[in-house]
């Protein structure tokens, strides 16, 4: 990814952090990132290119996780544990939160900003399924760790420190068990 465009795409998930779903225009986007209209438009020709680019990027990380996972029982889910939430907790949101609270509010008014999150999410799902382990195991933690996730990224009573850690460790367990 080349500076501009994860400069363009910072500055995105910025307007729509700070100023609302209704703000995110392309003009917005390119007075953020200090860059000319033409060289947003460039790299994101639409409003929905630079949406993608934003699920993209999201969602690359998990991918190259889950490729790396090796073929042990169980990896692909403690990988998925791993890279949706951190064994300690945080006090500050890492940049893949800030990314899907901003995307979270673009699919407000772009309702179909997601479906290229929901296609992921089918072949994470199948991944998981075929981990080796009880499918209904790992969709288990699949969905934990998603709730998990969401109650920290709107700050719906997620766990504090010592419950953060035993949670994580039930998990783990759970994962481990099979």
């Amino acid at each position: 990814m080349t500076a501009t465009r994860a400069r363009l795409l910072d500055a995105a998930t910025d307007v729509l952090l700070h100023n609302g779903a209704q703000a995110l225009t392309l003009d917005a986007v390119a007075k953020q990132a200090q860059v000319s209209k033409g060289g947003l438009l460039y790299h994101f020709p639409t409003k929905q290119a630079l949406i993608a680019g934003m699920v993209d990027r999201l969602v690359g990380h998990f991918d190259t996780a889950l490729a790396q996972a090796g073929d042990k029982p169980g990896a692909a889910t403690r990988v998925y544990l791993t890279a949706t939430v951190e064994q300690q907790p945080t006090a500050a949101g890492s940049a893949a939160d800030r990314t899907t609270a901003a995307l979270l509010a673009a699919a407000i008014v772009e309702p179909g900003a997601l479906a290229p999150l929901r296609e992921i999410y089918e072949a994470w799902q199948r991944r998981l399924e075929n981990d080796g382990i009880d499918p209904a195991v790992a969709t288990a933690v699949r969905l934990a760790v998603d709730g998990w996730w969401l109650s920290r990224l709107v700050n719906l009573a997620p766990p504090t420190r010592g419950l953060h850690e035993r949670v994580y460790a039930v998990l783990t367990d759970l994962i481990d068990a099979e």
